[in-house]
């Protein structure tokens, strides 16, 4: 074709061509991140998609378990995902990929995100035992792994302030919780008192009335009560810094008395944390389905 009517034909429709131009360019822009969208898998059944990256925005829809969808964005860690022909919303990204029970159905613990506090570590010892080998700091991580554990698998997003014997300072710790705007903190403990012997029981801790704390402490305690066969003394109020400078629901729970043989026989029991766990997963389900 002749060069000259070609330059022609592009001076007489210069604005439609650079405007299809743009069209296209922009449709490319538009359409290239869904053909790159990582895919992911449904992990619970009936999954609740959010019109944003929180567990109080409004619900589009449900997904089943085991749907593979495409994410678009990723965003606190939620997705934001593209379903069926055209509809878009958001999901929590850790209930993805994961290997749930199958037919386990979604709520709005698995929506959660919740901070488990093992008290004391690495040169902080905590409370020690009628044995002195016997440390605190070793039965609240070991508590709380268990808690931890328990948690993931209802499909709630657990962080730790510390998952192995480190010294964490105080003040990092209810900070986490305000940082991630947990749902939930709960600090785990074992008692003492000043005599060997003189003390027993299980106690569960709450500083701020109106955050929801005190409902929290209500809810765990009710099934401690249940699982855990220890003396009860109820819920109370504690002046602590892991829940004085909490903005979220915390709670902090003294495990027993390390320091006396009964309690102690109890609390280091294979199956303990396990009878601890199910009480703070049965109670945190209560808490946040009011």
């Amino acid at each position: 074709m002749n060069p000259d009517i070609i330059l022609n034909y592009i001076k007489r429709n210069l604005i439609q061509l650079v405007i299809g131009l743009a069209f296209f360019i922009l449709t490319f822009i538009i359409i290239q991140p869904l053909f790159k969208a990582k895919q992911v898998i449904i992990g619970l059944d009936q999954t609740v998609v959010r019109t944003s990256n929180n567990r109080f925005a409004g619900k589009l829809g449900t997904l089943d378990q085991g749907k593979k969808v495409s994410v678009l964005s990723e965003n606190n860690d939620w997705y934001r995902i593209r379903y069926g022909k055209q509809a878009i919303g958001w999901i929590p990204a850790w209930n993805t990929g994961r290997g749930f029970q199958k037919g386990q159905v979604a709520s709005k613990l698995s929506e959660s995100t919740i901070v488990i506090d093992p008290g004391h570590g690495g040169n902080d010892s905590g409370a020690l035992a009628i044995n002195p080998k016997n440390q605190e700091k070793v039965y609240t991580l070991r508590t709380s792994k268990v808690i931890e554990k328990h948690l993931q698998q209802a499909g709630a997003k657990v962080i730790m302030t510390r998952d192995k014997d480190v010294f964490v300072d105080l003040a990092p710790r209810p900070k986490m919780a305000n940082d991630l705007k947990a749902d939930a903190f709960i600090s785990i403990h074992y008692d003492s008192a000043a005599n060997n012997n003189d003390g027993t029981g299980d106690t569960t801790y709450y500083y701020h009335k109106n955050n929801g704390s005190l409902q929290l402490a209500k809810d765990i305690n009710q099934e401690i009560v249940k699982n855990v066969p220890l003396y009860n003394r109820g819920v109370d109020f504690g002046d602590y810094e892991v829940l004085r400078d909490n903005k979220r629901p915390a709670i902090l729970i003294e495990g027993g008395y390390i320091n006396t043989k009964k309690d102690f026989k109890e609390l280091s029991r294979s199956d303990y944390p396990t009878k601890v766990a199910n009480s703070v997963t049965s109670g945190l389900k209560t808490f946040l389905n009011r």
